[in-house]
């Protein structure tokens, strides 16, 4: 098959490495003209503060930015589910005109005597931004009324990318931290921060870190909960997930209630098995860290005997991958190479220079590293680089099918737990039957080619 020629914007070259001496640019406004694959800030913060589901989240602005970001992740809760319903003032012309202040008033005082939540979020959206509605006083009046936390999340999405809506989230986050009555810190203690119980994933890791004799106080904001969240300035240590959403409430934690901060990843082999054994190393104790090796060892045992199987077919395969954030592209490097395969694209919306950097350290020679990309340079790349699998969100999805080639869903839609030991299985599953499906055959793309064995 014929491939078209796709020239990279001159600008967009400061953002892309292809090999040689390394020097990126990132964390800069995207480049107009480029479309690229980032949300706004709005966004961003209903990531973050969507999973906490026993509070309303109130819209305040037009119902599109309500339905853009309803349901956003497929966070599970083992209780409440508050958090899975959109609520959204529904600004029409007239309001925007007159003011919506009113109107978002009687739109939270009714959501909370419906539904009689711990807490309620009132995001900002652009047009809310342009006519100046006062969101903070409003909310300001209905806590004292209704005696519950009334948080304004200040997040109009022309603030820029969704890390200016992390950011956002973060400080809405810590007006309820430290908002209860007991103030000593929990022995033993640590707040899991950025895991959002994707496909219940959460759930799976508490359940390590309490095999291992550790008290978890609340998870940020995966099946998050009020009254935990109030809890978190009693934990001894912060164990940070996703480094880009929530290293802002981490900081903040840090500087307040004195609680150091590490990073950690839950996805695959390795990185699962360090973020264990940091947390026993930090609290320096022997049967910790004995107790964590002993889930290591038993969960593993679990699951490499049916690696092997799928490493035989993968070995050799190439993949891209762009997410979010560039942590967890570490980590999917990692495990593509348990399973045998060669990263040959690898990027994300929102990597800093450093995190670029360390990827192209990572990373084979003549892996291209690509930062704030657009759907014309990943077509380019895939190309170039004859991928077999592409792994990213919902929009790369459609990229990868129309290149005819296999995608694997590792953002906030998916429905299967892909983190911890169990989910290094359930990954390797997905990526042989999306790589190693028959239909590929029929690509245009392998025309002439044969099929790969």
């Amino acid at each position: 098959m014929a491939t078209e020629t796709i020239n990279l914007l001159e600008k967009r070259k400061r953002h892309i490495h292809e090999g040689g001496e390394f020097a990126m640019e990132a964390e800069k406004q995207t480049l107009a003209g480029s479309v690229s694959q980032r949300s706004c800030s709005f966004c961003g913060s209903r990531v973050v503060l969507y999973p906490i589901a026993d509070a309303i989240h109130v819209v305040h602005g037009p119902i599109g930015c309500a339905s853009y970001t309803w349901d956003i992740r497929g966070s599970l809760s083992s209780g409440p589910e508050l958090h899975r319903l959109s609520f959204s003032t529904d600004m029409q012309e007239k309001d925007v005109i007159y003011g919506g202040e009113k109107k978002l008033y009687s739109a939270i005082c009714e959501l909370i005597d419906e539904y009689n939540p711990k807490a309620a979020f009132i995001y900002t959206t652009c047009i809310i931004g342009v006519i100046g509605d006062d969101v903070g006083a409003v909310c300001k009046k209905v806590q004292a009324e209704k005696g519950i936390p009334v948080i304004a999340v200040d997040s109009e999405g022309f603030k820029g990318s969704k890390k200016e809506g992390y950011k956002a989230a973060c400080d809405a986050l810590f007006k309820i931290v430290g908002t209860d009555d007991v103030k000593e810190k929990i022995p033993k203690s640590i707040n899991i921060l950025g895991d959002f119980n994707i496909a219940g994933e959460i759930w799976v890791i508490k359940d390590y870190y309490e095999r291992m004799g550790v008290n978890v106080v609340c998870s940020v904001s995966g099946d998050g909960r009020v009254d935990d969240i109030r809890k978190a300035g009693r934990a001894q240590l912060n164990v940070v997930q996703c480094s880009g959403s929530v290293s802002n409430l981490g900081k903040m934690l840090e500087h307040e209630y004195g609680t150091p901060m590490i990073r950690a990843s839950y996805f695959g082999i390795e990185d699962m098995s360090k973020a264990l054994y940091d947390v026993a190393d930090f609290f320096d104790d022997d049967e910790m860290h004995a107790a964590a090796s002993q889930v290591i060892k038993e969960e593993v045992a679990k699951l490499m005997s049916q690696l092997a199987q799928y490493r035989k077919d993968l070995k050799g395969k190439k993949a891209a991958i762009y997410t979010g954030g560039a942590f967890k592209v570490f980590s999917l490097v990692r495990s593509l190479r348990t399973l045998g395969m060669d990263v040959v694209i690898a990027g994300s919306q929102t990597g800093s220079v450093e995190d670029y950097e360390l990827l192209n350290q990572l990373c084979d020679p003549g892996t291209v590293i690509i930062d704030d990309t657009n759907p014309n340079e990943i077509a380019k790349f895939v190309k170039e680089k004859d991928v077999d699998l592409f792994i990213g969100g919902v929009k790369e999805r459609p990229i990868a099918f129309k290149l005819g080639i296999g995608f694997c869903d590792h953002n906030h839609e998916r429905k299967e737990a892909l983190a911890g030991f169990v989910g290094m299985l359930n990954f390797a599953k997905e990526v042989h039957s999306s790589v190693m499906s028959p239909v590929w055959q029929f690509a245009p793309r392998r025309a002439g080619k044969g099929v790969r064995s």
